[in-house]
Parts: structure tokens; C-alpha cells; sequence
């Protein structure tokens, strides 16, 4: 017995403590299953007790044991003692504190829990729910009853298919199991049936049938074929004609009525044995809570005391191997005592300090390669025309090149780790770039964009390339940008490929007309004057048509040769105001019937441009303004100036509005594409001759249908910066610039 002992306390001998905790857990359960079980109550209780009794002092040595030597050992200030008595003090009181609360509230409430059983009120109670489960179902019974009374009212003067729609009528309402009309001997008349496999229904007994012919109603509990008890009720019915007629009603009686009725007597029975065993319970049951007590707090010192002795051991020698690793001794080797996590915890401070002298002088070798290849990286990114942006998954700004800040104007290395609504903030003139690429940082794969973008050197084209970047040691992935300024590479080949169609309508189209137009011209000289009044009004309308529409081509090969024709601009100084109303003042008897009113900002408004040019631009919109007020009957023109600030840039706003139709939903996406009209006779080219007279000042235009209608067109060119001219606007005239003639006259 002491060499078991001896064994336990040194933590050798896990199993057959264990296998003690285990047995002792065993008998306390089979104690409180004989507390509940009053039949083997007196002869298991005792055995238990005493079989518990002598676990729990074998359980108790074991713990002196440890104890004293663990304070043998403090005496003799044997290493990691302290730390072990710390330790096992520790776990002891984690253990402890929280077993002795639940024990006491535990047997507050036991105590208290026991007496409310035995009280006078549930004794009464008991006895009236056992007369109340008796009476339930007489009531029960008494309800059928009347509502069989009730259905027999119902249908006493049916007869027939009649009767038979009557009974599934009340079935239903009355939620009855079967309802049968029977007739003089017996007969069937109707019935309906909850059931649809039921054929025929359950006839009475002839005692019930002799009982309702002598005139008393019969309710009764009787168990039914297949279907458990069910209430039968028969009354007669009475009828005009004095006929015999019976009706049967069947009631479903729940299971649950009868089962609780059943578990209330059980209930009662088994109150009266527990007021026998009252005293013996409350002791039974209040010892069987302290053993578990006892025997809780016996397994905590117990396993508080190993616990401490197994972590202290290798931890202490890991102290001062890592006090010998921190002085720079890295041959340090401590022994592996076993193959739980503290020994692969040894097993890995072995393979450190083989491998710490080597890692160090790999981690050496691998920055200095880090930073040759960081050096070559940047020395490329430096060396590229295109723009190169890294953003991590965070949407922050990791690394740029030189030409990104040269393409976008703005010096990027001062926002590096900033994420992209700080930059656009900080920037305005890059929200549109950043809103345009951010839907495809959350995206995974390599995509592509063309990207028109307003800046402050105008509108600009930007194509561009991004792609995922996979995750790396130490960096989290995100996305890398490469992007091209194409602005003069798109304007360039759109300009060709046009200026390839105008050189091809020209040579198929133009050439030809001319000879046509002088055919017809000669065709009416000579012939006219041979032929009849009639026919002679014929040739003229004919040849004047060809004339006319020949000329009309020619206007339309004119205005595309015009579109396509590269630009040759002439830049000068412009005030804008100053323009706009010299170019309105050309209107100043024209046209009848519409308004022109002047709408300009009282400061000036310097830009860059060919006057020509932007005359034709000015031209061409009041024109379309005019004809669409006189298709829809509109009566006002609006021209407007003013300063606007465009992606942080400044710029002269140009806007022409009108009160006519406005532009329809079909046109809107495609207005400035060659071809593309609303006018019956229109050549589609206006509005791309603009856009394209816009672009080549570096604006930007845009369509747009008001609120009150009409129809609106602003256009926005870059300002000039710095005195361009008369630092003094002109002086503008009060709006409107000129109204109805016929109105004035």
C-alpha cells in the first residue's frame, strides 16, 4: 500500500489514481439513484456508503503525502519548489472556489426543495386534480350529449341525398368522428364519416337501441374498431310524421385526456410514499451532496499537485536554457522527457538553438537580396512611359512610378500608404479615375479599361490594365495598374478612319453629282420651251427636284468632309462673354417668333481657342435650338456663362437651353455619333462636328433634358491662367438680347 502510494505521489502512477476518481464518481451516482428509487433504497445505501468511505481515505493520504513532501522539499529550498507550491495553491483554489458555492446553494435549495414537496396545498391539490381528471370526461360526456340534441334538431326534416350534405356539414362544424341518421329497423338513412376509408358506420348495441326507443338519451365511453375510445352518443329525432329515426354521434377522446388522468393518480400514489421516506431523503440526499463535495475537492488537490510537478519540471529547465540562448550560448541541449506538447516544446528549444546561428546568416544573405532586387524593381518602374500603381486589398497605395505622377499631373509619392478617398479628397482631380477603377480592386483576375477622364488639361484617355496579385510571406495580395495616356492615339485613328470615309463619299458620291446637276439644268433649257404648258410644269418640277436634292448632297458631303478634316486650329486669347455675344448678336433680327435671352457671369472668363471654330460650334447649337423651339412650339432661347470647377480643375461653362421637345431617350446614349438625327432632312453631323470642335479645345460636352422640359446643352473648356488679355470683362447687355419682332411690332 505505501509503494502505491509512493508511486501516485510521484506522478508515475496516473492510471490508478484515475482509475480511484473513477470508482468513487461510479458509487456517488449509484447513491443518488438509490435516493430515488425507495424500493432498494435501505439496501444499497449503506454498502455505497461505506465502499465511498474508504475511497475517499485512500484519496486523503495520498494527498498528505504530497503535501508533506512538497514542503520537505521547500525546506531544503530545492529549485522550482516554490513554483510548484504556487501552482498547486492556484489550481487548488480555481477548483475549489466555484464547487463549494455550488455546494451551498445547492443544498439551500435541496433542503428547501424538499419540504415544498410535503406541503397541505399539494397534498389537496393532488386529490382535487384526481377528482377533476374523474369529472373532466363526465363533462365531456355531457357536451356530446348536447350536441347531439343540437344535430338531431338540425336535421330532423331531411331526408335522402339531403340529409347526407346535412350530416357532412355538421361533421364538420361539430368536429365529430362519425355522424349516422337510422331509420325504422335499423336502416341507414345518411351518415358521414371523418374517415373516407370507413364504408359503413359502427352500429349501436341493442341495449343502446331498446334504451333511446323507451325514450332516454344514451352518452357513453366505448372503445371503437381500430380507433381507440370514442364518446357514442344516441337521441331520437324527432320528425312531423312521427317516424322512428335515431341519430349516432361518435367523439374522438384524446389520448392525452386519458393519459392524464392516468398520471395523475400515479402522481398521487407516489406523493403518499414520499411522505413515508421524508426525513431519510433529506439525509440521504444532503450526504450524498457533501461526498461529492469531499470528493471534488480530494481530485482537485490531487490533480493540482501533479498538474504543478509535470509543468514546473520542463519549465524550468527551458528558463535556463533560454537565459543561456539570451547570453548567446546557442549549444544549448536540453533532455526530452516526453512526447506531449512540454516535450516537443523541449524538442523544439533543441532545433532553435541548432538553427538560430543558420538563420541568422540566412536572414542576413536574404535582405541583401531583398534590397538588390527592390533597387532593380525600382530602377525598371523608373525607366517605363507607362504608369504603375500597387494597391493592397485595404484599397491603400503601396508603390508608383514617375510616369504615373507625370501622366496624372500629380506628384503620387505623397500619398503612398494613403487609401483612395483620402487621396481623391486631397485630390479632386483624380475622384473620377479612382471611382472608374474601384469596382475592379474587389474583383480577382486581369482586367481592362479604357477610361475617359476630365482633368486639368481636359479630357484625357487612359488605357488600363490591372490584375490580382497573389498573396506573399509577410503581405497581404492586392492589385497592381498599369495605365497608358491614348488620348492622342484615339483622337489620331478616329480622325483617319473618318477622314478615309469623307476621301471615299466624295469620290464615289461628290464627283458624280455635278455632272447629274448640269444634265438636268440642260434637259430643262432645251425642252422646256418645246413642250405644252402641262408637260412643262412636269419637266420643271422634275428637274428642279434633282437639282435640289443633288445640292442637298453635296451640303451633306460638305459637312462630313468638314467632320473628318483634321484640325488646324488657331489659338488665341479668348473672353468668352465677349464672344458669345458677339456671335448672338448676328440673331439680333432673327428669328421671328423666338426669344434669345443672355444669361452671362459678370466676371471674365478667359480661354484658349479658334475663334472659327468655336463659331461654327456656337452656330450649330442656336440653330438646332431654334428649329427644335418651332417644332415644339417653344417660345425661349437661353444662353449661359459661368465659372465652374470640373475634378479640381477650373473651367468656362458654356450651356444652350430651350423650351421645345428635348432630346428623346433613344438619342441621348448616341447624339454625337455621325448619322444620328431626329430631323427628317437632317445629316446627323451637328452635334458630332460640336463634340468634336469641344474636344479639340480639350473640353468636354454633355446632353441633358431639364426638369421643365426643353432641352439642354453645357459645354466646359479649360481656363487659361494667369492675365491672357483685358484683365477687364466687356461690358454685356441686360438679357433678354432681343425679343419677338412681330410681338414688338
Amino acid at each position: 500500500m505505501a509503494a502505491l502510494i509512493r508511486r501516485l505521489a510521484s506522478g508515475r502512477g496516473l492510471a490508478p489514481a484515475l482509475l480511484l476518481l473513477g470508482l468513487l464518481l461510479i458509487i456517488l451516482v449509484l447513491m443518488g439513484g438509490a435516493t430515488t428509487d425507495p424500493a432498494h433504497f435501505g439496501q444499497m445505501y449503506s454498502w455505497l456508503l461505506l465502499i465511498s468511505a474508504i475511497g475517499l481515505g485512500a484519496l486523503v493520504i495520498l494527498i498528505l503525502y504530497n503535501l508533506i513532501g512538497l514542503i520537505s522539499s521547500y525546506r531544503r529550498r530545492v529549485p522550482g519548489t516554490r513554483l510548484t507550491l504556487r501552482l498547486a495553491g492556484i489550481f487548488a483554489v480555481l477548483a475549489i472556489t466555484p464547487v463549494a458555492l455550488v455546494y451551498g446553494f445547492s443544498l439551500h435549495f435541496l433542503q428547501r426543495g424538499i419540504d415544498s414537496w410535503f406541503n397541505i396545498q399539494v397534498d389537496r391539490g393532488l386529490e382535487d386534480a384526481l377528482e377533476l381528471s374523474r369529472t373532466a370526461l363526465d363533462l365531456r360526456m355531457r357536451e356530446v350529449l348536447k350536441q347531439t340534441l343540437r344535430i338531431a334538431n338540425s336535421v330532423a326534416e331531411t331526408d335522402g341525398e339531403l340529409a347526407g350534405r346535412r350530416l357532412d356539414e355538421l361533421l364538420d362544424i361539430s368536429e365529430s368522428a362519425e355522424l349516422t341518421l337510422f331509420g325504422q329497423g335499423g336502416r341507414i338513412i345518411a351518415t358521414a364519416t371523418a374517415d373516407p376509408a370507413l364504408i359503413l358506420p359502427d352500429p349501436p348495441p341493442d341495449s343502446v337501441l331498446l334504451q333511446v326507443r323507451q325514450g332516454r338519451d344514451y352518452v357513453g365511453l366505448e372503445p371503437i374498431r381500430d380507433a381507440g375510445f370514442h364518446i357514442r352518443a344516441v337521441v331520437r329525432v324527432a320528425t312531423l310524421a312521427n317516424e322512428e329515426r335515431l341519430l349516432q354521434a361518435l367523439f374522438p377522446v384524446t389520448d392525452r385526456l386519458s393519459l392524464l388522468a392516468d398520471a395523475v393518480q400515479a402522481a398521487f400514489d407516489s406523493y403518499k410514499e414520499l411522505i413515508f421516506l421524508r426525513a431519510p431523503l433529506k439525509a440521504s440526499f444532503t450526504l450524498t451532496l457533501s461526498l461529492a463535495l469531499l470528493l471534488a475537492v480530494l481530485a482537485a488537490f490531487w490533480a493540482a499537485f501533479y498538474t504543478a510537478r509535470r509543468l514546473v519540471r520542463p519549465l524550468r529547465e527551458l528558463a535556463d536554457g533560454t537565459q543561456a540562448v539570451a547570453a548567446g550560448q546557442f549549444n544549448q541541449q536540453l533532455t526530452r522527457t516526453g512526447s506531449d506538447e512540454l516535450g516537443f516544446l523541449v524538442e523544439s528549444f533543441n532545433q532553435m538553438t541548432r538553427n538560430l546561428a543558420q538563420a541568422r546568416d540566412t536572414a542576413q544573405r536574404s535582405q541583401e537580396l531583398v534590397e538588390s532586387q527592390r533597387a532593380y524593381l525600382e530602377t525598371v518602374l523608373a525607366r517605363l512611359s507607362s504608369g504603375v500603381l500597387t494597391i493592397d486589398q485595404a484599397g491603400r497605395l503601396q508603390t508608383c512610378n514617375a510616369a504615373a505622377s507625370q501622366i496624372l499631373g500629380v506628384d503620387l509619392l505623397e500619398f503612398v500608404g494613403a487609401d483612395s478617398q483620402w487621396i481623391a479628397a486631397a485630390q479632386p482631380v483624380l475622384r473620377e479615375l479612382l471611382e472608374a477603377i474601384g469596382p475592379h480592386l474587389t474583383q480577382t483576375g486581369d482586367w481592362r479599361q479604357e477610361i475617359n477622364w476630365f482633368s486639368g488639361a481636359g479630357r484625357r484617355v487612359l488605357m488600363c490594365r490591372g490584375s490580382s496579385l497573389p498573396d506573399a510571406v509577410g503581405l497581404r495580395g492586392g492589385h497592381v495598374i498599369v495605365f497608358d495616356d491614348i488620348t492622342h492615339l484615339v483622337r489620331a485613328e478616329r480622325e483617319a478612319a473618318w477622314a478615309e470615309v469623307a476621301r471615299r463619299l466624295a469620290h464615289e458620291i461628290k464627283n458624280p453629282l455635278t455632272p447629274i446637276q448640269l444634265a438636268a439644268e440642260r434637259i430643262r433649257h432645251k425642252y422646256l420651251k418645246q413642250l405644252d404648258e402641262e408637260q412643262g410644269k412636269v419637266l420643271e418640277r422634275g428637274t428642279h427636284t434633282i437639282i435640289q436634292q443633288v445640292q442637298a448632297m453635296k451640303e451633306m458631303v460638305d459637312a462630313f468632309n468638314e467632320y473628318a478634316r483634321p484640325p488646324r486650329l488657331q489659338l488665341t486669347p479668348l473672353e468668352l462673354n465677349e464672344f458669345v455675344i458677339e456671335v448672338l448678336y448676328l440673331y439680333r433680327d432673327y428669328p421671328a417668333g423666338v426669344e434669345i435671352k443672355l444669361e452671362p457671369t459678370q466676371e471674365p472668363l478667359w480661354i484658349s481657342g479658334d475663334k472659327g471654330r468655336l463659331r461654327q460650334l456656337l452656330h450649330n447649337l442656336v440653330k438646332n435650338a431654334i428649329e427644335a423651339i418651332r417644332d415644339g412650339h417653344g417660345s425661349t432661347l437661353w444662353v449661359g456663362t459661368r465659372r465652374d470647377r470640373v475634378a479640381g480643375a477650373d473651367c468656362a461653362e458654356l450651356s444652350v437651353r430651350d423650351d421645345g421637345p428635348g432630346f428623346p431617350e433613344n438619342i441621348l446614349t448616341n447624339a454625337f455619333e455621325p448619322y444620328v438625327t431626329t430631323k427628317p432632312k437632317g445629316t446627323g453631323l451637328g452635334l458630332a462636328i460640336v463634340k468634336k470642335i469641344v474636344e479639340e479645345h480639350g473640353g468636354w460636352i454633355q446632353l441633358e433634358t431639364p426638369a421643365e422640359g426643353g432641352a439642354r446643352v453645357v459645354i466646359r473648356l479649360p481656363l487659361l491662367h494667369g492675365d491672357a488679355g483685358s484683365p477687364t470683362p466687356p461690358a454685356l447687355p441686360a438679357a433678354p438680347l432681343h425679343t419677338d419682332k412681330e410681338a414688338a411690332g
